[in-house]
């Protein structure tokens, strides 16, 4: 499949399993939310995602490549912002867009272009010639979802965007996500905050390693609403792997 195709993936430190038969898929133009408390396992599959981690068991499925057979080719359809900003400060918008861009080949004209639209999507070319640490939060995390879509992905990884942001930052921010994958990109939004998510998405929530469900948003929420039927599942995940 041409989105992220997840299948029964291990990981263990030691002797913890972080990830415990994990398996789901999220097609292109979808918007999928990685709905889990503090220590359910987000951030050690998006290690895995990204190859920073190599999986115990499993496969990873990106845009039809296996991630361990072709590692060059599933990354380089990736694009990932993680939980911690990685943004060099005392250069501007532009320049720090530019040398990303030259990691995935880009260079010239063709640079400059891609730079300019990935930058137009999240609202941010006004800002292009602005030194980063001039931005506010918010403004940083647009632009670090601009950086990462500069190469033309068919996958966008992001790991809890919106933390120290504010409601009406976090509010744009979901709101810029939720149009690129109505426009073709598979996402995979990694979060605990339930109202980041709409009855429309796909959710899959994952507590203690394990997926305990994978379906919408609105079926899982079913006439309790979501924030209460999420609590309920982790607090019954809680008490069956105690």
């Amino acid at each position: 499949m041409k989105g992220l195709d997840i299948r029964h993936v291990s990981y263990r430190y030691g002797e913890r399993r972080a990830l415990d038969d994990v398996s789901f898929a999220v097609t292109p133009g979808r918007f999928c939310a990685l709905l889990g408390p503090n220590g359910a396992g987000k951030s050690t599959l998006f290690a895995l995602l990204t190859r920073l981690i190599v999986a115990d068991e499993g496969t990873i499925g990106v845009a039809g490549f296996d991630i361990a057979r072709s590692p060059r080719s599933a990354l380089a359809r990736i694009g990932v912002v993680f939980q911690q900003p990685t943004l060099d400060l005392d250069m501007t918008v532009r320049r720090n867009m530019r040398y990303f861009a030259g990691l995935h080949g880009l260079s010239g004209r063709e640079a400059a272009d891609a730079i300019e639209r990935s930058l137009a999507q999240l609202g941010m070319a006004e800002r292009a010639d602005e030194q980063v640490r001039a931005l506010n939060g918010g403004h940083r995390r647009r632009m670090e979802i601009a950086r990462a879509l500069v190469h033309r992905p068919d996958i966008l990884l992001l790991d809890e965007p919106t933390v120290g942001l504010d409601a009406a930052s976090r509010q744009a921010i979901t709101d810029h996500v939720h149009r690129l994958a109505e426009g073709g990109l598979a996402v995979l939004w990694a979060t605990h905050l339930v109202d980041e998510i709409d009855l429309s998405d796909q959710v899959v929530v994952l507590h203690r390693g394990k997926v305990l469900s994978d379906g919408s948003a609105s079926d899982l929420a079913g006439g309790q609403g979501l924030a209460k039927a999420f609590l309920a599942m982790t607090a019954e995940g809680s008490e069956a792997t105690a």
